[in-house]
């Protein structure tokens, strides 16, 4: 018999800092709502979950980016919207203007509007903005610049290159293959290839290296193996010049898209027509220029600023399935933290409950022996 160390009431008393250590975090994690509290809940499923939020509010961000870009695009759709209502009526006009019933003043009167509405596609592209970034007047385009081959050259030959879907600096390497009539284009990443008879290329012809983003229009008939400056076009390069906006449209690096929106200005307008006098809007004059000139380069005008709307929309588009694509990440993402970090209330309940009264029999047994 042992009289100083009474072990049956050290062993209630131990049972009893257990069960209070048991009973609290058990609270904790039931006012709380989550598994683990703090590291010493669980040190590897903490570091798991924390990763694991840091992505699910990146793919949170990163949706409101989207639909961000997806406001910033919808503005500069709109405005130019209005640009080809004036490009229509601009065309109208010089239709009216070339009947031969028309005196000199009807002709000065149809030229003032003609004026006017050049003056109001130049107003909208300096003044349209979002967040007081300028959408339309060209500072946000990526544009050609030479490579081996000038693009004074292309101009020349009547070739105009459209690069806004191409990235800023980057290089475009055009082949030709006579033997498979191919033209194929590659920015040292991506190769597309179009079935194209090189040798000849008729006036209106559109080659559209969607992949890549370049677009090639021919204003007139061209044999491209000899008639680009006397050389062939296999081989040359032309490079890209220009700022674009970047949207980080995902929570990691190299989750962007980058867009170029072109010159919508009138003098930028209804270029590469060819070797016409009326190059560009700015020169169409129902008085001194051709009908035929005049409807050549409105035509071409309307063309350019359908393009830019058409690539606005296939970028809209694109952010508006970034969004859905983004939304179930987080989504799935989230129900797998839940996993890791929330508790299951039920069966914390229970465990509350037992330790609850695992604590009154531990307290009635010391009371006891106490007595």
């Amino acid at each position: 018999m042992v009289i100083n160390t009474n072990l049956s009431a050290i062993n209630a008393w131990r049972a009893l800092e257990t069960n209070n250590t048991n009973t609290q975090k058990a609270l904790q994690k039931l006012s709380s709502g989550y598994r683990i509290n703090s590291a010493a809940d669980d040190a590897a499923g903490l570091a798991i979950s924390e990763k694991m939020k840091a992505q699910i509010a990146g793919l949170n961000q990163a949706q409101r980016n989207a639909q961000d870009g997806i406001s910033l695009l919808q503005t500069a759709e709109g405005a130019l919207n209005e640009t080809t209502s004036i490009l229509q009526r601009m065309r109208e006009l010089a239709v009216q203007a070339a009947n031969g019933t028309n005196t000199p003043d009807d002709l000065d009167a149809i030229q003032k509007e003609i004026e006017s509405l050049k003056s109001e596609i130049d107003r909208i592209g300096n003044t349209t903005q979002f967040n007081s970034k300028n959408l339309l007047d060209g500072t946000l385009g990526v544009k050609a610049a030479d490579g081996s081959v000038t693009i004074a050259a292309l101009t020349s030959a009547g070739i105009t290159a459209d690069v806004s879907g191409v990235q800023s600096g980057a290089t475009l390497t055009f082949t030709l293959d006579t033997t498979n009539n191919k033209v194929s284009v590659s920015d040292g990443t991506t190769t597309q290839t179009l079935s194209q008879d090189p040798t000849t290329v008729k006036a209106g012809t559109v080659l559209n290296f969607d992949k890549i983003g370049l677009q090639l229009s021919f204003a007139s008939d061209i044999n491209l193996t000899t008639g680009v400056a006397g050389d062939t076009l296999s081989g040359k390069t032309i490079t890209t010049t220009g700022t674009q906006l970047s949207f980080q449209i995902g929570p990691n690096q190299n989750t962007t898209l980058s867009i170029g929106i072109g010159d919508m200005r009138a003098a930028a307008l209804g270029t590469g027509t060819g070797n016409l006098k009326v190059t560009n809007l700015k020169l169409v004059n129902v008085k001194t220029q051709s009908f035929d000139e005049n409807l050549k380069t409105i035509d071409h005008a309307i063309k350019q600023v359908s393009s830019q709307r058409a690539q606005l929309g296939a970028w809209q588009n694109r952010l508006e399935h970034t969004i859905n694509n983004l939304g179930t990440a987080s989504e799935n993402l989230t129900a797998a933290n839940s996993r890791i970090r929330d508790v299951d209330m039920a069966q914390e309940m229970m465990e509350f409950t037992k330790d609850n009264i695992l604590n009154q029999a531990a307290t009635a047994m010391l009371e006891e022996m106490a007595a």
